[in-house]
């Protein structure tokens, strides 16, 4: 077929895709008209690395990675304890759907919140990280109760083996400072933030923990201890988290915290009995 008396070009490597040759068939087309094809070099494409038009040069492995990791370092309950209390929060997603509720699968309770590091950073957390894991077994835990943070934020209180916990966490700490990473320690009041109120609602938090201010939870073992990144002010949309790498606790040939006692059956302390205060915010 000739356009104008103009051959179209011939497209010889049949593993090109069927976009291609109607890109190619209308600038050939249309320049054409000047008695020429005159076809400029058409970029790459970034995956298959074959052309494309309309494209630019660059490759997957060339596109801008983020200077910063916001980052930090949890627990997370398992499936069937965080479908425990997705049951006791139905009715409120129900009546309160305006709240900024969490994905479930993202709930955690966190240990060390290390804020916004360089990107090189975060691989120098990986070996002290799993030493640590494997030599702590994992804490016995449960979601309970309810509380909120200055009415705008929700939260499911964790009751159990808190000793244990605490020595985790601080290990953790200790693990982050001695990689030289500066941040900002907070006291641990482990918690589980579900939701968040909008701009200007002060009554729907305390309503919702209400609800459920006395539900208890069955026990499970924090089996894995997870680096965490999150995407929080990079973007106007929901709050996501990925793990970076996590680690299976108490996998090592070491004796657990060595505090030797084994005893892992929770304190009085639980989030039940911490008062009108609760938690403090991670």
């Amino acid at each position: 077929m000739t356009y104008n008396g103009v051959d179209p070009p011939r497209l010889q490597n049949s593993s090109v895709d069927f976009g291609i040759r109607i890109g190619l068939f209308i600038r050939w087309a249309g320049r054409s008209e000047r008695n020429g094809l005159d076809m400029l070099p058409l970029p790459r494409h970034p995956r298959r690395g074959i052309a494309c038009p309309g494209g630019t040069k660059s490759s997957v492995n060339e596109q801008a990675q983020p200077a910063t990791v916001r980052v930090f370092i949890a627990l997370a309950p398992p499936d069937h304890a965080k479908e425990e209390l997705s049951r006791e929060l139905r009715p409120a997603y129900d009546t309160h759907p305006d709240m900024r509720w969490n994905r479930v699968e993202d709930w955690h309770i966190t240990l060390a919140f290390l804020g916004e590091l360089p990107a090189e950073t975060v691989p120098l957390l990986r070996p002290p990280l799993a030493d640590l894991a494997a030599d702590h077994r994992p804490p016995c835990l449960a979601l309970r109760g309810s509380g909120n943070f200055d009415d705008r934020v929700l939260w499911s209180g964790i009751d159990g083996d808190l000793e244990e916990l605490h020595l985790l966490a601080a290990a953790v700490r200790t693990a982050v400072r001695n990689c030289g990473v500066v941040f900002e320690e907070r006291p641990l009041r482990p918690h589980l933030t579900l939701a968040r109120a909008r701009r200007g609602d002060r009554s729907s938090v305390g309503e919702i923990a209400a609800g459920f201010v006395g539900f208890t939870g069955s026990r499970w073992a924090a089996e894995r201890l997870h680096l965490v990144g999150s995407n929080v002010g990079r973007s106007r949309g929901p709050i996501h988290y990925r793990d970076i790498e996590a680690w299976t606790l108490g996998n090592g040939n070491g004796n657990g915290n060595g505090n030797g006692n084994g005893n892992g059956n929770g304190n009085a302390n639980g989030p039940g009995q911490q008062g009108a205060s609760g938690p403090t915010r991670r």
